[in-house]
């Protein structure tokens, strides 16, 4: 089982935990974890784009000329696609979508991945709590240097706090999440992953 310390939130060592090793101590899947993230980004996609096609742009109830004898080629309609302000071809359509799909048993598996691949690179910090006194940005800034964590920052409590949220929610490069949120996506997006001794239990548990 891997071994990780144990920190206070003043960055000393309180003692040495044992993390599940078949969470946290598995050969990362390279194939799921990017199936998760392909996934995940697909999911954010809001659909919302569209074109007008011949039928719903404006104009173009009568032909622009009659069929024969003008010399010119044949038309119906001045809103064909070919024409300016025509209608858009196989343009995108609300119609469209971007789902994918993955199984319960690869989505842990990604996410055990995850854990695992970020593990190995000393990336996880475990601490006691993350409990902050008040609502000041500025404190939560000080907590994090004081654990020598810099760049691109997920935190996972068990429980969100106001006080945690309104410190967190200024500062761009910082997610705050509780422990059942957690993804795949997040953990290989964020640079350093600070967990909770009670947000590792509950993972061990559902994982």
């Amino acid at each position: 089982m891997p071994k990780v310390a144990l920190l206070s939130l003043k960055g000393e060592k309180v003692k040495d935990i044992k993390l599940n090793d078949e969470i946290f101590g598995i050969e990362p899947n390279n194939q799921v974890m990017y199936d998760a993230v392909v996934r995940k980004g697909a999911s954010l996609r809001q659909g919302t784009h569209a074109v007008k096609d011949r039928s719903e742009v404006s104009g173009g109830g009568i032909k622009p000329w009659r069929q024969k004898g003008t010399g010119r080629a044949r038309q119906g309609s001045i809103r064909a696609p070919h024409w300016y302000h025509g209608g858009v071809v196989f343009g995108p359509t609300t119609e469209r979508n971007y789902e994918k799909k993955q199984n319960r048993k690869e989505s842990r598996l990604a996410l055990r991945s995850a854990l695992s691949y970020k593990l190995s690179n000393k990336a996880i910090t475990v601490v006691e709590k993350f409990d902050v006194k008040d609502s000041k940005t500025k404190g939560f800034i000080k907590l994090l240097n004081t654990l020598k964590l810099e760049g691109k920052t997920l935190v996972v409590v068990k429980e969100l706090t106001d006080e945690l949220i309104l410190a967190s929610r200024n500062l761009k490069d910082i997610k705050v999440i509780e422990s059942h949120e957690i993804n795949t996506y997040d953990v290989l997006n964020y640079k350093n992953i600070v967990i909770t001794e009670e947000a590792v239990k509950m993972l061990e548990e559902v994982l």
